[in-house]
């Protein structure tokens, strides 16, 4: 389950391979997630009790789509009886953009609003900087940054990508490189990938203790005196 983002969806995997996947439109993901994962399993004839498996994003991204989304994977994992692996929203984003040559660094965006933004840095796992097969390794915790800050302090070698460039896109310095716009958006499919491998080297989160992640308090609990 993907929902830390204004267009969710959900993916049906068997290992690998992608069973079926399911957009929810814009902010309707407290009303059609429940429905979403019904029909993606009725489509395929698979029971609830068949599965192994639910992964979910934790964020950063929308507060709503947050609580629905983990809430309903905990609730599902705790009465199916199965594993469940939550993946950070931005570390999916990553794994769906390929290194580019000459790029030493990538940064993923997402919109925090009041001109802020979540940001996640990565570095190259492997290969020199003229080679496309290196994958990438995170660089410390998500940052909280403002906007322009961030803009103003890319430097060359830079690749960026998320659904926080769709509001900046024409402010990236021409020496930045985004990669393709279809790739902002993270995916349930890539949440399965990554919770799968995850699960097969022995990972196992605990549904009792499982939040998502907000970064920081939303703008009601800031005012709460």
């Amino acid at each position: 389950m993907e929902t830390s983002s204004k267009e969710g969806s959900v993916a049906l995997l068997e290992n690998e391979s992608v069973l079926g996947r399911h957009s929810i439109p814009t902010g309707q993901t407290a009303r059609q997630l429940v429905p979403a994962l019904a029909q993606l399993l009725g489509d395929r004839g698979i029971a609830a009790g068949q599965i192994h498996l639910i992964a979910v994003s934790t964020g950063p991204g929308s507060f709503t789509g947050l609580r629905v989304g983990v809430t309903t994977a905990k609730t599902l994992a705790y009465a199916i009886g199965c594993d469940l692996v939550c993946i950070d929203t931005l570390d999916a984003i990553a794994a769906q953009v390929a290194s580019a040559a000459g790029v030493a660094e990538l940064h993923v965006v997402m919109d925090a609003q009041r001109r802020e933004l979540f940001l996640g840095r990565y570095g190259r796992a492997g290969g020199d900087l003229g080679s496309t097969a290196a994958s990438w390794q995170r660089q410390g915790p998500t940052e909280l940054i403002a906007a322009e800050a961030w803009l103003a302090q890319l430097g060359p070698q830079v690749l960026v990508a998320g659904p926080g460039l769709k509001r900046l896109a024409d402010r990236i310095p021409s020496h930045v490189e985004a990669a393709d716009a279809q790739l902002w958006e993270p995916r349930a499919e890539t949440i399965g990938s990554l919770a799968i491998a995850a699960w097969k080297s022995g990972r196992r989160d605990d549904l009792w203790k499982l939040v998502p992640t907000y970064i920081r308090p939303s703008y009601a609990e800031e005012k709460i005196p």
